[in-house]
């Protein structure tokens, strides 16, 4: 009696495993389902900017951003009337010897003599705010400067829709540029990156973040 009631157990305790591992392998599938479709539709709808430093030097940093404002506002007089990311990539790509020429001169003029490489491709970014504009870490589409050595630190900005000009002080983005993302995002998509304050919502970015952070760490390795 003792071995059919023993016998009886283990098959419940064997069948309460596998529905919890099966349980657990649909939900496994549904988060990494969703992850990637939100990150699939926020990588396609920015171009962002990435600027790296030739060191950590407090005048290599200076010279950074210096190479950074005039990029920018070259790409925004080009740009001021582009509606979609396919356009902003090509005019982009028609002007990248601008844009090297740009922080070129932008480096001989502040008396370096740093070479400087300009390429546009799918580069990992970590998570960053703009504002009241909140882009979870993954890979994303963008336009990449690098200076001399470049091995100082990064400055990652969203040069469409134009989010580089943000002042982040009063935390608010143009309405504009989130016309132009709520374009192309679904709501959902949208109250992820412009509301973290819900349980709900911050869950689901936090949800996006680590999967992505997983994929970067695995892509670097």
């Amino acid at each position: 009696m003792k071995t059919l009631l023993n016998i009886i157990c283990n098959k419940k305790v064997k069948y309460s495993f596998l529905v919890a591992f099966l349980l657990f392998l649909y939900i496994l599938v549904c988060a990494i389902s969703y992850v990637d479709a939100v990150s699939n539709d926020l990588s396609d709808s920015v171009l962002r900017l990435h600027v790296i430093a030739n060191s950590d030097s407090v005048q290599d940093q200076n010279l950074k951003y210096k190479v950074r404002d005039n990029i920018l506002n070259y790409m925004n007089s080009i740009c001021s009337n582009v509606t979609n990311k396919e356009e902003a990539i090509q005019i982009t790509e028609n002007n990248l010897e601008v844009f090297k020429e740009i922080a070129s001169n932008t480096i001989r003029e502040n008396g370096y003599d740093y070479p400087v490489s300009v390429e546009i491709g799918n580069f990992s970014f970590p998570t960053k705010h703009y504002g009241d504009i909140s882009f979870p870490s993954g890979f994303y589409d963008a336009l990449r400067v690098k200076i001399g050595e470049a091995s100082g630190q990064n400055w990652w900005c969203v040069m469409f829709p134009p989010l580089c000009f943000v002042d982040v002080s009063s935390g608010v983005v143009p309405d504009e540029s989130k016309e132009i993302m709520k374009e192309d995002l679904s709501s959902e998509e949208y109250s992820l990156i412009s509301d973290n304050d819900t349980s709900t919502i911050n869950f689901k970015f936090k949800l996006v973040e680590w999967f992505e952070n997983v994929k970067i760490l695995t892509a670097n390795k």
